[in-house]
């Protein structure tokens, strides 16, 4: 893996050019391939030692992120309500097949409705995953892939948290609780949205969109296709209506694309951040000149 960097300084400005590497992780399980991510374009007072390894993917400012990411909707453009109402058609259609799906999934169950053995069950594929990215990214020490996994990890509880917010806020009875999909705020619910759902496709996303275009189309393939078979697992388990799912993955996606461009972000309002080295931290200032 390498990056190509020339920089041309005039007064206090400096330009960074990045070639985007690849890396290529092969786990077991579900998965057989998770990426690395590639060298990120970043600007620092000065480069660091020679001594030194590169730095890892920046963990501060997630307290910014997370005020940015709940108040993201006071600074949405048309583009942005677009895809929310899309999601919320999306929604919307798939409750209309709520119980049909139920329906059909019950007729494979072999025992009685219940869904508390496999929550863990059904967690396991993303959380391998991310494990399996964070790991191989430290075997071949690359801070590409650390921030991968980073962006996966705040993916992942961003969306968690907005979630179980929307659970007890609408209160939908499961399916393992009720043939009735209206059952809204009546009897202390937590179905929707489906929070196994949203970190599936948050992590999924990640792996999908990250990355060379190299392999994009098997990082797709395998990205969306864990959060796609999670989605599958909770309905077989009879632990979601469809339409928990569909929510749950709409919410994982949007989660997965704010902690993605966040991470990208070069041109930030001045600011301080802590960027973690081998042994210790390197306190980085960043001011943005126009």
């Amino acid at each position: 893996m390498s990056c190509w960097l020339r920089q041309a300084r005039c007064g206090a400005s400096s330009i960074v050019r990045v070639q985007k590497p690849l890396a290529l992780l092969i786990a077991a399980g579900t998965l057989t391939v998770c990426g690395a991510a590639w060298c990120q374009t970043s600007e620092q007072p000065s480069p660091p030692p020679p001594a030194a390894s590169a730095p890892q993917a920046s963990r501060s400012g997630l307290a910014s992120d997370i005020k940015r990411y709940f108040t993201a909707p006071l600074h949405w453009n048309r583009s942005d309500w677009a895809w929310f109402g899309g999601a919320l058609v999306a929604v919307g259609a798939t409750h209309h097949y709520d119980s049909q799906v139920r329906t059909h999934f019950l007729k494979t169950l072999t025992s009685a409705p219940t869904t508390s053995s496999k929550d863990v069950q059904d967690a396991i594929p993303a959380a391998a995953v991310f494990v399996a990215t964070w790991g191989y990214a430290n075997l071949i020490d690359d801070r590409n892939g650390r921030a991968e996994a980073w962006a996966m990890l705040e993916a992942v509880g961003l969306a968690s948290v907005s979630g179980y917010a929307l659970k007890y806020a609408v209160g939908r009875e499961g399916p393992d609780r009720t043939s009735d999909p209206n059952q809204w705020r009546k009897g202390g619910g937590n179905s929707f949205p489906s929070v196994h759902s949203s970190a599936a496709f948050a992590v999924g996303t990640v792996l999908a969109e990250s990355g060379s275009d190299d392999y994009r189309w098997m990082r797709r393939v395998l990205g969306y296709g864990l959060g796609a078979a999670t989605g599958y697992e909770r309905l077989k388990h009879n632990a979601h209506w469809l339409s928990d799912t569909v929510a749950g993955a709409a919410l994982g996606v949007a989660s997965a694309h704010f902690a993605m461009n966040r991470r990208d972000r070069t041109d930030e309002e001045t600011g301080l951040r802590v960027v973690p080295l081998e042994r210790g931290a390197m306190l980085s200032c960043t001011l943005t000149l126009r």
